[in-house]
């Protein structure tokens, strides 16, 4: 066993949740070798021709992480490692929200802005029906440009941002790709609304948190309003500007939002988590040209995360 691969006890976890048929009426290769390619390249950010020859043949290693990311198998296993640590009662459901940019490489640009892949070599396209289109999965919307794929333009050039939400033990419960530019606080619903920690036996999952920190970015009245709705107690800070505009209103501008100083203190748990997730290099880096892609590999960032922990 190498670096950085699956202990026998982290297989075992992850085992009986993973696809038994490819739809192909073929055989899998070996899942664990193919997961510890995965892993390899995640941590590391080595391009995927380069694998260590351990892993079996690179193209293999990247099409069933293109193919799990597409199909959502990274967040089932994730969500089901999750739902054993909330059995366990080991997730801390004071959560806290925030962001983080990620420069884009060079390699990130140039995503064909065809969306749905249809099209075959020599510029034929992808006419078969029936059974025989179910060998290759319809691939999440995209496409259309950087903006499409998640890839946004600041001062130092391409960058990509992704949200997330973190439980009180570091750990990320949900996440969401945007361009770099996009605000953090238009994507606290999406978010929030993504946090799914499915029960053990019968039963809905869990989406609500406790509470939620979160800092002066998510400073507005949408989100409060929506945090409100959902009847979760929240600790943001005020906005300077704002507390300015409420006081010049009187007893117009009603009263101050609550603040929990000492909930506060515990948000640093989301900066931490972000920086857990930083130390795989090919989420600290986007190297991915398409955004299911990519949010796939910080998907099995934050599952080795929780397999650790």
């Amino acid at each position: 066993m190498g670096r950085g691969d699956l202990s026998d006890a982290e297989w075992e976890r992850l085992r009986p949740f993973l696809p038994v048929s490819n739809r192909r009426c073929g055989r899998w290769r070996d899942h664990r070798q193919v997961i510890d390619g995965i892993l390899h390249r995640v941590r590391t950010g080595v391009q995927w021709r380069d694998l260590p020859e351990r892993f079996g043949p690179w193209k293999t290693v990247y099409e069933r992480h293109r193919l799990w990311s597409a199909d959502g198998t990274w967040e089932r296993l994730l969500h089901q490692v999750q739902a054993a640590a909330d059995a366990a009662g080991e997730i801390g459901w004071d959560v806290s929200v925030d962001s983080t940019i990620v420069r884009a490489h060079q390699h990130a640009a140039g995503a064909h802005t065809d969306p749905a892949g249809t099209r075959l070599k020599g510029g034929r396209a992808d006419r078969t029906s029936g059974r025989n289109r179910v060998a290759e999965p319809a691939r999440p919307p995209g496409g259309g440009g950087a903006g499409g794929e998640g890839l946004g333009r600041l001062r130092g050039g391409f960058t990509t941002k992704f949200h997330l939400s973190a439980d009180g033990r570091c750990r990320p419960l949900s996440l969401i790709v945007t361009p770099g530019q996009r605000a953090d606080c238009t994507q606290l619903k999406p978010v929030l609304e993504k946090i799914r920690v499915p029960k053990p036996g019968p039963g809905r999952p869990r989406k609500k948190p406790d509470s939620v920190a979160a800092d002066k970015a998510y400073s507005n009245g949408p989100c409060r309003e929506y945090l409100r709705r959902r009847s979760i107690r929240h600790t943001i800070p005020e906005k300077t500007d704002s507390q300015a505009a409420r006081l010049r209103k009187g007893s117009r501008g009603g009263r101050p939002p609550s603040f929990d100083e000492e909930r506060y203190k515990k948000r640093n748990t989301i900066e931490r988590a972000i920086n857990r997730l930083k130390q795989h290099r090919a989420v600290a880096t986007r190297y991915d040209k398409r955004r299911y892609v990519y949010l796939g590999t910080a998907t099995a960032a934050a599952l080795t995360i929780w397999l650790c922990t």
